[in-house]
């Protein structure tokens, strides 16, 4: 696969590193993004991005959502970097401009793939795991927490199969991260969800960094019984953990508590103690959060198998709060989130 054109779909925190290593890289890349902004930013004055070991300043070919009908060309690789929730109307605008074997790869939390595969095809879909810890607050300004050596993600086909094309794409991945293969994307997938249920979904409500939210008396409880449900209502949904982040399988050998809280600190690990997660990002923007496709994914599939799931209830419930502007996100929503928790293990 060379000369290829290679379109980005979202050029926030994740998209806006992404793009600007492909583009560094000497690559054909495309951006399409929805914030009027930093599409006029990024592609006059650059997009400056800072790690700890380096710093990119780059101008990028980027597109307003609107302009992409007039690009006259189509892509034979589509990276998907939005939020969940956007993830159907972004997938639906980019396929009249896919080709009959274009491969598209969501690089997203949350369990997309079905989504996107439902509209450009099963055959034309690579799942992917992501961790690349990022923040944007301005146009054209990015501080990316991990470097491209300390970046992990994993790609993988539906099937399990390593095919030409997945290594293909694997190569063009390795220009911002390392990239493993999974033989089980979906499991693998399913499995930084628990991860993220663990430590997105409570840290977000407090506005605090990952270390000081983990630091919370009885918060590392709380996390494990996050965990232990999302792994619950895995199972049921025939999901199998999976070893993440550049983890030995002989590390994630079961299903213990020790083996949640390796995985959580092996993330925390990868995005530094002092990041702040995703979520906080949302509301400090004024954005809806996606927690509702992580978190409250778990809370759906558990109402679906008769699996209780009290933790992540009142995580959705008091995300659901912050959305709709009832409460504000703060240190004062863990006292909340414990009290939710112990109403509910009370009745």
């Amino acid at each position: 696969m060379t000369e290829q054109k290679i379109a980005v779909l979202g050029c926030g925190a994740i998209g806006g590193s992404v793009s600007a290593d492909l583009t560094e890289a000497g690559l054909d890349v495309t951006v399409i993004d929805q914030w009027p902004e930093q599409v006029e930013k990024v592609r006059k004055d650059g997009i400056v991005v800072t790690m700890t070991d380096r710093i990119v300043d780059i101008k990028l070919n980027a597109l307003h959502v609107h302009e992409l009908a007039e690009q006259g060309s189509e892509f034979d690789l589509a990276f998907i970097i939005v939020k969940s929730y956007d993830t159907r109307w972004m997938t639906a605008l980019i396929e009249p401009y896919l080709k009959k074997n274009s491969i598209v790869v969501g690089l997203q939390n949350g369990m997309n793939n079905n989504t996107i595969a439902g509209i450009v095809g099963r055959e034309r879909t690579l799942g992917a795991v992501v961790e690349l810890s990022a923040q944007i607050y301005e146009p054209g300004v990015l501080q990316r927490d991990t470097t491209r050596d300390g970046t992990w993600f994993a790609v993988g086909e539906f099937d399990g199969s390593t095919t030409p094309r997945l290594i293909d794409v694997q190569k063009i991945m390795q220009n911002f991260a390392k990239v493993d293969i999974s033989k089980n994307i979906e499991d693998a997938k399913w499995t930084k969800l628990i991860a993220n249920t663990m430590t997105m979904g409570p840290f977000g409500l407090l506005g605090l960094t990952n270390w000081e939210a983990k630091d919370l008396p009885g918060m590392i409880d709380i996390c494990v019984g996050l965990g232990r449900e999302s792994m619950a209502v895995g199972e049921a949904l025939g999901y199998q953990l999976q070893p993440l982040f550049g983890m030995s399988p002989d590390e994630l050998t079961g299903a213990s508590d020790e083996q949640l809280i390796k995985t959580m600190q092996t993330l925390m690990k990868h995005v530094g103690g002092n990041g702040t997660t995703a979520p906080i990002h949302d509301y400090t923007k004024g954005r809806k959060s996606e927690m509702d496709l992580i978190t409250g994914h778990v809370c759906r599939g558990g109402n679906k198998h008769s699996i209780r799931t009290p933790y992540n209830n009142a995580v959705a419930e008091l995300d659901r709060q912050i959305n709709d502007g009832e409460i504000p996100m703060g240190p004062e929503n863990f006292e909340k989130l414990q009290e939710m928790i112990h109403r509910s293990h009370n009745q």
